[in-house]
């Protein structure tokens, strides 16, 4: 089941700037965190519900949905590092502020296109154009918001509390999400989302901007050509034989949590035929996630990152591997699958950046270029989601499948959606486990 992850890009307005002593105030963060929750409300829907949507409500062939969102995801990752830079050639304090307020219509309008394709149209094509609109309006949005969280706050208290508006805000829309996540109650997905964009518009006028003085004030810095500049991250990158490791293991277990995502709506209709509790089985999964946060974290700092990453893997693999000997029914045991492996995503969200940046802590680690690393890092996230549905719709075709159908290749449904994603985490565990890390990779406060 899967996610995707922005950050926040507010406004200015002196209604909610920061208070006379530099400090932010409760407006301020709702003001900065409210939009985190349509975001997070349109995820689900264009990352678990889609493939559904076209392959079983509208009839598209399995393949070719699979195709046209291997492909339009591909485009969307590599544009991430061009909005990036388009993003930084013209700082500003206002600048995350005009980016989404100009591209957040876009993301509405492509979103809305998506799930409500006219009729008489060719629907792959309309599926790509209107995919490859929604998703780079949501990249510019979201990088933008990122980039402005990153830059509020006064200090280490202040980052955490931008932080944890941001996150109460998207816990809460995709919890809103998950309860509606059927193809029947698309119109009420979309008229949400509609409604919380518009509210969020607002609320980015209020925003407070990025302090005087950071980094988005300073007047613009002489920059290398482009060619140098994709040259050297390409350097930094590729040398840190660490990091290389490390992102093979991230993309591998990425793909291995992204399959799961994009069949789950399948096999709850065709192998349980519980198509009516697949919003409480969403729920739970996610419930589970966030509430294991915590639990990861002290987990972390008893056993290190990199065990308790491998501890989280393993416990997935655990439950996974009984969905595949589930039927239509089971709707008991799918629940505690569902539970187990969503407390186990926690670790999947926690440890790995966490652990990336204890690499690139490292002595030997190069400095100068964070930003690229965590470019890169970013890049792998969304190319984990092209990979899923390249590789699963596709192979479900191959082997028969067809949805809808209660008897017919739902065998290789649950083999798809239960024992590949097992096999792709523990190979994912094995490069953990010979990756060449720092020795300590412990949290700090672990550390004695």
């Amino acid at each position: 089941m899967a996610g995707a992850t922005p950050d926040l890009a507010a406004a200015a307005a002196p209604l909610a700037a920061p208070r006379a002593e530099g400090r932010l105030g409760l407006r301020a963060y709702v003001a900065y965190g409210l939009l985190r929750g349509p975001l997070a409300l349109l995820e689900l829907p264009l990352f678990v519900l889609l493939p559904t949507f076209y392959a079983d409500t509208l009839g598209v062939d399995l393949t070719i949905v699979g195709a046209v969102l291997f492909l339009t995801r591909l485009v969307d990752a590599v544009a991430d590092p061009a909005i990036g830079m388009a993003l930084d050639a013209r700082p500003g304090r206002t600048t995350y502020r005009r980016w989404i307020l100009w591209a957040l219509p876009v993301l509405a309008l492509g979103y809305a296109a998506v799930f409500l394709p006219p009729a008489g149209v060719s629907l792959p094509a309309w599926l790509a154009i209107a995919s490859v609109v929604t998703y780079l309006a949501y990249s510019v949005v979201s990088i933008a918001y990122q980039a402005w969280g990153a830059r509020l706050g006064a200090d280490a208290d202040e980052r955490v509390r931008v932080t944890a508006s941001r996150e109460v805000f998207g816990l809460i829309g995709v919890v809103l999400s998950a309860s509606l996540l059927l193809p029947e109650r698309v119109g009420w997905l979309v008229a949400l989302f509609l409604a919380g964009a518009v509210l969020a518009a607002l609320a980015i006028v209020r925003a407070p901007l990025p302090r005087a003085g950071a980094a988005a004030a300073a007047p613009a810095q002489p920059v290398a050509p482009l060619r140098e500049r994709i040259a050297g991250t390409w350097r930094d990158v590729s040398g840190s034989r660490p990091f290389r490791w490390m992102l093979g293991a991230f993309v591998i277990n990425g793909i291995a949590t992204a399959i799961p995502a994009t069949l789950v709506l399948f096999y709850v209709a065709d192998v349980l035929q519980a198509r009516e509790s697949a919003p409480m089985f969403l729920v739970a999964y996610f419930v589970a996630a966030a509430l294991g946060m915590p639990a990861w974290v002290r987990i972390a700092r008893a056993v290190g990152l990199r065990n308790a990453w491998l501890l989280g893997m393993a416990l997935a693999v655990f439950a996974f591997v009984w969905a595949f000997g589930l039927g239509a029914g089971d709707t008991a045991a799918f629940l505690v699958v569902c539970l187990v492996t969503g407390f186990a995503l926690g670790a999947d969200l926690a440890v790995p950046p966490a652990l990336l940046a204890t690499v690139l802590a490292a002595d030997d680690a190069p400095r100068e270029r964070d930003g690229a690393f965590f470019g890169v890092w970013s890049l792998a996230t969304k190319i984990n989601l092209a990979a899923a549905a390249g590789l699963a719709l596709p192979l479900l075709g191959l082997l028969g499948y067809q949805p809808g159908a209660s008897t017919g290749g739902t065998a290789a449904l649950s083999a798809t959606y239960a024992l590949l994603p097992s096999a792709l985490k523990l190979a994912a565990g094995f490069v953990l486990v010979v990756a060449p890390l720092p020795l300590d990779d412990r949290t700090d406060e672990a550390r004695p």
